[in-house]
């Protein structure tokens, strides 16, 4: 038994017949079914019954395929890890990373001596090549669905609504479901976890999406968006990194919130690469796009109302209001922890010296 045996074996699975076998290999379609006979020889087992002139497996091809695709993975990472050895023999190293290409650029700046190979695919994508070796480093959704991965960083987000530059939606400060009726989408695909969390959004506000186009990744919606076909409903923390400048963003409401984590197969070796990776793409992530108006996590501070004005203040200052003693017949008050004074003089960039003078 050998590989050549096990791929055909695996390419007749997946096919359904020899020829189909024969075409993924790329052999006549007598060297796959030679192939074919040397295997259940060796095995001493029948793997395939020819049923109206068509091959149908039998129950031990059904039991032996998980095994065969371990053992084609398992060849898989040997050559990879024979050509990485290589690739030292040459004082270059490489590095195989599941993130956005833009988000690789700094790296690529601070390593020239390193070989990147960036690989692109949904999360699940992400955490099957890691699992398989494929990629050393990969961008995930948190948490993850695999067993046999950990976390090296994790990073919050939420999603927001981005859109042509001069588009009718740019004047809002958020953007609702009721906002996007007889507005075209542009969506990321139905088996996407975000597609589930913004149809939820659309069904509680009553709301039919007019879906114009789904999409398979976040720069295939920017790139769409870019060209007016219309808007998206996309993670912050990535699309920012979107490389277009006709484009801008509005937050969602309601919020969806997510978290993102960069992972590793468990049990990975110590590498100061790999950490000088993490850090160089946790850094590029966070560093907000101005120029795109685009930014991942934003802090609103709302006017108080007269009302609730000492509550409001304490969350957002941290400072205390204290009674003092009466003098010209007007209640002074200081601020524990700002020391300012009211009622005149006041400086405080929180509050306004007028609530401090009536008392509020």
């Amino acid at each position: 038994m050998n590989f050549k045996q096990l791929e055909a074996f695996q390419a007749i699975m997946l096919s359904g017949s020899t020829t189909g076998a024969a075409e993924r290999m790329g052999l006549s379609q007598p060297a796959i079914s030679r192939l074919l006979a040397q295997l259940e020889e060796d095995l001493a087992l029948r793997l395939f019954v020819r049923e109206k002139g068509r091959l149908s497996p039998t129950a031990e091809a059904h039991a032996l395929l998980h095994d065969a695709q371990v053992l084609m993975d398992s060849a898989q990472c040997f050559r990879r890890h024979a050509e990485q050895l290589r690739l030292g023999g040459f004082k270059r190293r490489l590095l195989k990373v599941a993130v956005p290409s833009t988000l690789a650029k700094r790296f690529m700046q601070a390593h020239p001596d390193v070989v990147l190979e960036v690989l692109s695919g949904s999360y699940n994508d992400t955490e099957r090549a890691l699992l398989s070796r494929d990629a050393d480093i990969g961008l995930v959704r948190l948490p993850m669905e695999m067993q046999g991965l950990s976390t090296r960083a994790s990073l919050d987000s939420e999603a927001v609504c981005i859109m042509p530059r001069g588009h009718a939606l740019e004047g809002l400060a958020e953007v609702s479901p009721t906002d996007l009726i007889d507005v075209s989408l542009i969506l990321l695909g139905r088996q996407r976890q975000i597609r589930h969390d913004i149809d939820m959004a659309f069904r509680q506000r009553r709301v039919q999406p007019r879906v114009a186009l789904e999409v398979h990744s976040i720069s295939e919606a920017c790139a769409h968006v870019a060209q007016g076909l219309g808007v998206s409903i996309v993670n912050a923390l990535l699309a920012q990194h979107c490389p277009y400048e006709a484009i801008t963003s509005r937050p969602f409401r309601p919020r969806i919130a997510y978290q993102l984590g960069i992972a590793t197969v468990n049990n990975a070796p110590a590498s100061p690469l790999h950490d000088t990776f993490t850090r160089l793409l946790v850094e590029a992530m966070e560093a907000p796009s101005p120029r795109r108006g685009i930014a991942f996590s934003s802090l609103k501070v709302a006017r108080p109302s007269p009302v609730p004005l000492w509550n409001w203040l304490r969350q957002a200052t941290g400072c205390i209001p204290l009674p003092r003693s009466k003098r010209g017949g007007r209640r002074r008050r200081r601020l524990r922890g700002c020391g300012l004074k009211s009622p005149r003089g006041c400086e405080c960039p929180w509050l306004p010296s007028r609530y401090l003078a009536r008392g509020r």
